[in-house]
């Protein structure tokens, strides 16, 4: 019986199922006294709250990441946002692999949906990579952070190195240093490169990171082509992501040049460290050297963007996606142009990946749109403050305007679901697009024009 039930899950349903019982066991565990910084259970409400915000990779959290939970319970949250970043489908396929089981084409439908792939040849060599890149570039993230960290807290700070790390990597957003998240190191040369580099290595996404080292092996060659020699979705990853920092840091800078709460009495180096790093933790990381609720009105306008867009497909980052929201501003340039296709780059974009984009960015919308109403139908908080909240919530950021720790119990049920379908929605209907086909009807339905705009 057991068996016929799971043949009838589809592989989108057992995504989304992995994640909702990881979440589940994550907040028992949580929610044990062991886990508790005094020793007394914390409430089941924020335990499951920081389950799914550890999951998720988002950031949002009811309590204090460092002075509510015990060792243990950081242990726990640490190993809940590295499953939540990999993926739980990820986890499970590298200790099959690590068992020497032989993948059968049910585990390998699971990992070609998860990470969104057009292709299931060579999988096991993919996750392997993707496992071992992860562990080695949080590493040397961790060794980044210690030479800060461990001078100042002694042996705890390889600790803090290794959590901040992981957290960064996977775009969490948590910490274990203080309550104001990184404020306390806003001007830190050393804290900002590692944190910003975390951020955007793991944000471009795996596809990229081989593209990128399988061209730089042709530099010594073909040095002009490097770049050339790419794949159409590695370039509008890295040219989308690159145009994004540049114009999130400027607008930042002029934005918060004269802002007496944010950077105003801050020197032009560190206006500028500022700015880049407000520009690069908005794209999913959720870390925060400016306390947000501090942000002029242009400066939180240019966050919800940001956010929404988030970081690049088949990475740890949330968001709609660089890429999709590239296909989705060509095709709008094509149809005002009047063009037949949409191109980048000298290459033409399938009318399939335009749909995937429509699809995407208006499910995340909706998504958005239904968290905000129903938040500000339990809570009587500013509305910047609450659309801050629920598109953090939806592009799994972690970036608050102060408001998630004051939220009631339907407030924290509610972000908690968005989180949730936040990191599960767009991997969902991506899945579902990629499912197979049902035979077509061999009639169709009669054209009609309709009035557009």
């Amino acid at each position: 019986m057991k068996r016929t039930l799971f043949i009838k899950l589809s592989t989108t349903q057992i995504i989304m199922l992995s994640f909702l019982i990881t979440i589940l066991l994550g907040s028992i565990l949580l929610f044990l006294p062991v886990s508790s910084a005094t020793g007394g259970s914390v409430s089941y409400m924020d335990a499951l709250f920081t389950a799914t915000t550890s999951v998720c990779v988002t950031g949002l959290v009811t309590v204090p990441t460092v002075s509510t939970w015990s060792i243990f319970g950081q242990v726990v949250i640490l190993i809940l946002i590295q499953v939540g970043g990999l993926g739980v489908i990820t986890i499970m396929s590298m200790i099959m692999i690590g068992f020497h089981k032989k993948m059968g084409i049910g585990e390998r439908m699971l990992l070609q949906d998860a990470f969104n792939l057009n292709t299931m040849s060579g999988l096991s060599e993919f996750v392997r990579k993707v496992v071992g890149g992860t562990l080695l570039v949080e590493m040397v993230g961790a060794i980044g952070y210690m030479t800060v960290f461990v001078p100042r807290y002694g042996i705890r700070g390889v600790w803090i190195s290794v959590f901040n790390a992981v957290s960064a990597f996977c775009n969490a957003g948590m910490d274990v240093i203080a309550e104001n998240s990184l404020c306390d190191y806003a001007l830190n040369p050393m804290v900002n490169v590692v944190t910003c580099t975390l951020i955007v290595v793991s944000g471009i996404g795996y596809i990229v990171w081989w593209d990128v080292l399988n061209a730089l092996t042709k530099w010594k060659t073909h040095k002009l082509r490097c770049f050339r020699s790419m794949t159409l979705h590695s370039k509008i990853a890295i040219g989308f992501t690159v145009i994004l920092i540049v114009a999130g840091a400027v607008s930042f800078f002029v934005f918060e040049y004269n802002n007496p709460l944010t950077m105003a009495n801050c020197s032009l180096a560190d206006r500028i460290q500022l700015s880049v790093f407000q520009s690069v933790t908005t794209r999913t990381a959720g870390f925060a050297t400016i306390p947000q609720e501090n942000l002029t009105n242009a400066s939180a306008l240019v966050s919800l963007l940001l956010m929404f867009i988030g970081g690049s497909p088949v990475g740890t980052a949330g968001g709609v996606k660089t890429v999709t929201m590239a296909v989705l501003i060509m095709s709008a340039l094509a149809t005002i142009q009047d063009k037949n296709e949409v191109s980048l780059f000298g290459r033409s974009i399938s009318k399939q990946a335009v749909s995937k984009s429509v699809a995407v960015v208006s499910m995340a919308f909706v998504i958005m749109f239904i968290s905000t109403l129903l938040l500000a139908g339990v809570t009587d908080a500013d509305l910047l403050d609450i659309m801050y909240e629920t598109v953090s919530a939806t592009a799994t950021v972690g970036l608050s305007r102060n408001l998630t720790a004051s939220l009631n119990t339907w407030g924290k049920i509610i972000i908690v679901i968005t989180m949730y379908l936040g990191r599960v929605g767009p991997i969902s209907l991506a899945v579902a697009m990629n499912m197979h086909k049902e035979k077509k009807n061999i009639v169709s339905n009669p054209v009609e024009m309709i009035s557009i705009g």
